[in-house]
């Protein structure tokens, strides 16, 4: 059988009655605070701000990467450039833009 007797005295009891319940309305003004509706649309926005962060640094890595790549395949070791490879990669965008002002300007017409 359980041992139900209380050797604390009755200002005891209500000493701890006290911090009891000093305690649980710091609970629930923490709880408030928590469910409130600032502070759920905060949490939202720096979760929704962190996840962009996030992806926009993946995408200027991947950016940076092929930019990278591409001026590997269009410069040599020393920083000059390959004239074989700039050449035909300039006329191809010279053709694009051309194709592109000729697709325009025959809307307009």
């Amino acid at each position: 059988m359980a041992d139900t007797s209380d050797t604390r005295t009755p200002a005891q009891i209500e000493a701890d009655i006290r911090r009891r319940r000093e305690v649980l309305a710091e609970t629930l003004d923490e709880i408030g605070v928590r469910v409130h509706p600032r502070t759920i649309v905060g949490d939202a926005k720096a979760r929704a701000v962190s996840h962009v962060d996030h992806t926009l640094g993946r995408a200027y890595v991947q950016v940076n990467r092929v930019v990278s790549d591409v001026k590997a395949q269009l410069v040599d070791e020393q920083g000059a450039p390959r004239l074989e490879r700039v050449v035909p990669v300039a006329l191809v965008v010279v053709g694009i833009v051309g194709l592109l002002a000729l697709g325009t300007r025959r809307r307009k017409g």
